[in-house]
């Protein structure tokens, strides 16, 4: 029997550091975004340079309802990375995941479904179930799954967030704001993989079984506006409607936020007035794309003598339409201080980007595998090899 879910979710505010924009605006480009009036807070960034074009009470402390997820679906996407989570390993539901209220994908305790579905159930249905589920599995329950929520809060310099749960049912002091819940977003997104998830419409779970589930994006823009992808909507009654949205469009990356509208249609149409101020008078110059080699490091003392450095995520310059993009230079400055070994995704360095001497982005420079310490064999051939020049 398919079963509709209608989910909820939240919307976050954003901001990220403050970059400048080339040139000087006119009166006519001092016009604003269409926004709901009653809207209680929003944001507009661009994604790679971290350029905020727009903001409403950005730094007020706000229920995040299931915009929580946005933590929870990076710290998911983190384990990934590392290897520490496999897409098709099977995870068992707990008593307590399959008892979660709210939005849900009615997961049984004791039935198991992999990693790759339950992130279907968390990005698409925004299930409390298979967010629990994903969260024990990760950290071993879920009160310790948050513990790192808020240690990666901490970490990105989120300073008005605080989580109770993976999921973003109502607790006591549980909230975000529009500013924290953009740079979640942000760091979310060097995962490209994850709008391969928030970006379907629909899907099914457990499909051609008796107890097959219809999941239905509760964000209509992935299929109404042009270039939407994600990410996530919320709702409560404290915290009304919200969504956090990101759209792509001529390679231009936006993230758009609004905190507590009083109607879905009310937040569809101020992310809408967003995303089209930014695409109508924005446009963004690629100059390295994530993963793409910047410079070579030697390391005498490595079984690699020449390691590939490359950049940790995409790298842009954000400017007016019709406005100046020349005179930009990047630099790279690598750390003096590199001991080995070194992990994959270490820091080994930053890129720092310029127009006309103002530093604009600065972004760190990674190795993209682990480098280990020569053997004694590989340093004396290293050193027979130099010889012989």
């Amino acid at each position: 029997m398919k079963r509709f879910v209608f989910l909820t979710s939240i919307i976050f505010s954003i901001l990220f550091m403050p970059f400048t924009v080339f040139g000087e605006e006119s009166e006519e480009d001092d016009q604003e975004p269409n926004l709901a009036p009653d809207t209680q807070s929003a944001i507009l960034i661009e994604r790679d340079t971290g350029q905020m074009l727009f903001d409403k009470n950005a730094h007020e402390k706000l229920p995040p309802a299931s915009m929580t997820k946005v933590m929870t679906l990076l710290l998911i996407m983190e384990a990934l990375d590392e290897g520490k989570l496999d897409k098709d390993e099977t995870i068992r539901v707990s008593e307590r995941a399959a008892s979660m209220g709210g939005s849900q994908v009615f997961l049984e305790a004791g039935e198991e479904m992999s990693v790759n579905d339950l992130l279907k159930g968390v990005a698409i249905a925004s299930g409390n179930d298979a967010s629990v589920a994903l969260a024990e599995r990760i950290a071993g329950s879920e009160k310790a799954f948050v513990e790192q929520m808020n240690k990666k809060a901490e970490a990105l310099g989120l300073e008005n967030t605080q989580f109770q749960n993976s999921t973003g049912l109502p607790a006591e002091d549980h909230y975000s704001t529009a500013h924290d819940m953009a740079i979640m977003a942000k760091e979310l997104l060097k995962y490209e993989s994850i709008t391969d998830y928030t970006s379907i419409y629909e899907d099914y779970l457990r499909k051609g079984e008796e107890d097959e589930f219809w999941l239905v994006n509760t964000n209509k823009l992935v299929k109404f506006y042009p270039g939407v992808d994600g990410l996530k909507t919320g709702y409560t009654n404290e915290a009304k409607y919200c969504l956090t949205a990101t759209a792509e469009k001529n390679g231009m990356r936006m993230i758009a936020v609004v905190m507590g509208a009083d109607t879905t249609k009310e937040r569809n149409a101020s992310i809408s007035g967003m995303l089209d101020y930014a695409f109508n008078h924005y446009e963004t110059k690629n100059l390295y794309k994530k993963g793409q080699t910047i410079t070579t490091l030697d390391l005498l003392k490595a079984e690699d003598a020449s390691v590939d450095v490359v950049a940790s995520e995409s790298i842009s310059t954000i400017h007016r339409k019709g406005e100046d993009d020349k005179n930009v230079k990047a630099s790279v400055s690598l750390n003096s201080d590199i001991t080995l070994p070194i992990n994959k995704g270490d820091q080994v360095g930053e890129l720092i980007v310029k127009h006309n001497g103002q530093t604009l982005s600065k972004t760190p420079l990674i190795v993209d595998h682990d480098v280990n310490k020569a053997s004694y064999l590989t340093l004396l051939k290293r050193t027979m090899q130099n010889m012989v020049k």
